[in-house]
């Protein structure tokens, strides 16, 4: 299995932006990560891009303002935010599959990045125990974590984005927060035609095809049965490629 050329193609659009970053972090991190790799063609760059990443900075940015410890990033890729946003203890854990990982750890060893704040864990969201690698990590569930899944869930079934929520919602700390990027459909459409239409003009469609788009209301449904609390939600991205950016909070049982 090659690494995924999603992710490239994402961190390549993501390296043309102008981004933040804190006084400790690389700004020229997303650029180093992808010395080398194959441009992707003009035509594909998605508008939903910048949207979708200046949310998942601020939700950074902010997690660091505010004293949370640890930033979990589900389906990490290339992202940088590790390196771009290093801040005094806050440590970063990225999962992904494992060619991914592999391939990454290699040109962050290349550019000598400092992975003191960072570890890489390799997984498969369809299959393995995501809460006992982040233990096995070091990850504590006592302590504030923002938990990230951008541009990952479309990727994976209901009954997997199910498991994945639940076991993030099992070491969440009550100040811990959830942001996520849903690939989002109108109500009345008919889902499997719904995919088939999206993956036709996606790039990768055929390679790593959308699995899950659904309404708002059933990703709220879905989000709730799983432990979560919407908060914020924020709609955007083409008519072939809606973009629902959300966030929540763990939900607290009822006395």
């Amino acid at each position: 299995m090659e690494p995924s050329r999603t992710s490239q193609i994402v961190a390549l659009m993501r390296a043309e932006l102008d981004r933040p970053s804190t006084s400790l972090g690389d700004p020229e991190a997303q650029r180093k990560l992808c010395s080398g790799m194959r441009p992707a063609r003009a035509a594909l760059r998605w508008s939903g891009i910048t949207a979708r990443t200046r949310f998942f900075d601020e939700q950074v940015l902010m997690a660091v303002a505010t004293g949370l410890d640890q930033i979990v990033i589900c389906g990490a890729g290339y992202d940088d935010r590790a390196l771009r946003f290093r801040a005094p203890g806050v440590r970063f854990f990225e999962l992904d599959q494992a060619t991914t990982q592999a391939d990454k750890a290699r040109r962050l060893r290349k550019m000598g990045a400092n992975m003191d704040n960072l570890t890489l864990i390799p997984v498969d969201f369809r299959q393995d125990d995501t809460t006992k690698l982040l233990y096995d990590s070091g990850h504590s569930a006592s302590q504030h974590t923002l938990f990230v899944c951008e541009g990952l869930l479309a990727y994976l079934d209901q009954g997997a984005i199910s498991r994945l929520l639940i076991g993030l919602r099992s070491i969440a700390s009550p100040r811990s927060t959830l942001a996520a990027s849903l690939a989002l459909r109108r109500q009345r459409e008919d889902l499997s035609q719904t995919v088939s239409t999206v993956n036709a003009r996606r790039l990768t469609g055929r390679t790593e095809p959308w699995v899950t788009i659904l309404s708002a209301s059933e990703y709220a449904r879905l989000l709730g049965r799983s432990g979560w609390d919407v908060g914020s939600t924020t709609e955007g991205g083409s008519n072939s490629s809606r973009l629902m950016l959300v966030t929540a909070r763990p939900t607290i049982p009822r006395r």
